[in-house]
């Protein structure tokens, strides 16, 4: 099956709710005007490949992974904890936020994490501790039409690779229940290096350490300021939206 079939379905995605986007980072999964007010900014926003960059099709292609192609939300797991949708939205924006999942992200240990933002917020201190046993609870697996892209992707003999932030103590997690991280040569891990995207340091080390020429590989990422991360580092940068999106982006560059 080539990447341009099926392009005219909907995407294939486990259903998820989507509640409003909150100051501190916790929509669902549809970033990223409001994150612009500048129209230099804004028109990063702009999605369409320039196919005029390449003689011929990528020959690499670099995935972010969380809402990427993995399912992850803290609603999945703390939801069941609220009775009403406007409390849970306080708690992920007040006691959990995606910042300090970010320090998470970037190498700090998640019991001394889980302990500094308990005495910050003592009221929710229970619901906190729960963090760790609950992530497995915030991942409901893959969302098949990216899925199925990177094993098309494969097929055609595309190079694989991923770069994502992650804990490095939860992404075993994340290995044992998505099979197909098993098809990347490589993936940059930022809990293992104390890197995070934006920072630029995490693509320079992503490049050298997946031998990547930045002219001939894809960076595909669900977050806008990645993504202009990566254009600066080099790479051509997709802003994903939904499956069915990438592959109109994929087969504009000739990955169909």
């Amino acid at each position: 099956m080539g990447l341009h079939d099926n392009a005219g379905a909907g995407p294939q995605m486990i259903q998820a709710p989507a509640p409003a986007a909150d100051k501190e980072g916790w929509p669902a999964s549809t970033p990223d005007a409001a994150l612009f007010d500048s129209a230099p900014e804004a028109a990063l926003l702009d999605r369409a490949p320039d196919a005029a960059l390449f003689d011929h099709a990528p020959e690499a292609a670099l995935f972010d992974l969380g809402k990427v192609l993995l399912d992850w939300d803290p609603r999945y797991f703390y939801a069941r904890h609220f009775d009403e949708a406007a409390a849970l939205e306080h708690f992920l924006a007040e006691a959990v936020p995606m910042q300090w999942v970010e320090e998470m992200d970037g190498g700090k240990p998640v019991a001394q994490a889980m302990a500094e933002r308990q005495r910050l917020h003592p009221d929710h201190a229970h619901l906190i501790a729960l963090w760790l046993a609950g992530w497995p609870h915030m991942l409901r697996g893959e969302i098949e039409g990216t899925a199925r892209i990177i094993r098309e992707l494969k097929a055609r003999g595309t190079r694989l690779y991923a770069l994502t932030n992650f804990s490095a103590e939860t992404f075993p997690v994340a290995q044992a229940a998505c099979p197909t991280l098993a098809l990347f040569e490589h993936i940059v891990v930022s809990g293992h290096i104390g890197l995070v995207k934006p920072d630029p340091r995490i693509y320079a080390h992503a490049i050298e350490r997946c031998a990547l020429d930045p002219a001939r590989t894809v960076f595909i990422d669900d977050s806008m300021v990645n993504v202009a991360a990566g254009r600066a580092a080099g790479l051509h940068a997709l802003h994903f939206v939904t499956p069915e999106q990438l592959r109109v982006d994929l087969a504009a560059l000739g990955l169909s």
